[in-house]
């Protein structure tokens, strides 16, 4: 039999690259691979979670986006989810590996796989070019919030165009200020705005990225949350933000959690999964 207890502890106190030096270890000295081990002795959503974990982190969002791309149906959430929340070094890098991986790239992966505008903002996000500099132009600040509330709340119809422009090119902190001024003139938030304008993914994915720009940390309480309430768990979304995050603001996640939805990360997965599913989650959670 399988010492899950064993995996479960060993693994969860190392970090990803020290798990990558326990992968060289176990093949030199035992003359096997571990992944093919793992895969052969464990099972379902547990098998997921350590395999996950056993993954390089751009390597893990690679095979999620592929996933998402060319597994049965569209996994739109995880496309949006992925492209919206990491920087653009990350991007490069998943761009990088997608294509060595896999022989096409990612763009032209998204461009058969999905349509019209929803299209149009994921390419955008994909090439990683957004602006990271932290100036902000008081004058343009202003500008582009006139120029989102004339082309969404001013006119009948909306031009997304100009929505996806300003919200995937500028930096954070020019966006922030004109999310300020925007609510100034619309006397209503951006979010709001894009509610009201917009439907389906093209609505899911722009209230991402705003919400990214945001509070990272916070996108990712309300991914979780969303994953685990009601009937039924999406354990791809849990799955794929408690191994993603684990090493980068899981402690933050925890936090804007419990002040968004007054429990805690850690009570919430324990009602909602169980055996070494839950007991591997609850460690990648931590507290």
């Amino acid at each position: 039999g399988t010492d899950e207890d064993a995996i479960i502890e060993t693994l969860t106190k190392l970090n990803v690259s020290q798990r990558q030096q326990v992968l060289i270890t176990y093949k030199s000295t035992i003359g096997r691979d571990l992944i093919d081990d793992l895969k052969s002795e464990l099972s379902g959503n547990f098998e997921r979670v350590i395999i996950g974990l056993m993954t390089p982190t751009t390597m893990y969002d690679v095979h999620e986006l592929r996933r998402a791309l060319k597994g049965a149906g569209t996994d739109e959430g995880c496309l949006i989810e992925i492209l919206a929340s990491r920087t653009n070094a990350e991007i490069r890098h998943i761009n990088e590996n997608y294509k060595l991986q896999y022989g096409s790239s990612l763009e032209d992966d998204i461009v058969s796989d999905t349509s019209s505008m929803f299209r149009r903002v994921l390419v955008s996000l994909a090439t990683g070019n957004r602006d990271e500099g932290t100036f902000v132009d008081e004058a343009l600040a202003q500008q582009d919030a006139q120029c989102l509330y004339e082309a969404g709340e001013k006119r009948w119809g909306t031009d997304e165009v100009q929505f996806m422009s300003i919200l995937c090119t500028r930096n954070r902190c020019h966006l922030l200020r004109v999310f300020d001024a925007y609510r100034a003139i619309a006397n209503k938030d951006i979010t709001e705005s894009i509610k009201s304008e917009m439907s389906g993914d093209l609505e899911d994915a722009l209230l991402a990225v705003v919400k990214c720009l945001r509070n990272k940390p916070a996108y990712f309480a309300e991914r979780l949350y969303k994953s685990m309430k009601g009937l039924g768990t999406d354990d791809s979304t849990l799955i794929r933000v408690m191994v993603s995050r684990s090493e980068i603001d899981m402690l933050h996640i925890r936090r804007e959690f419990l002040a968004m939805y007054g429990k805690s990360l850690h009570s919430f997965i324990k009602g909602d999964c169980s055996g070494d599913y839950r007991k591997v989650l609850l460690r990648l959670c931590g507290g």
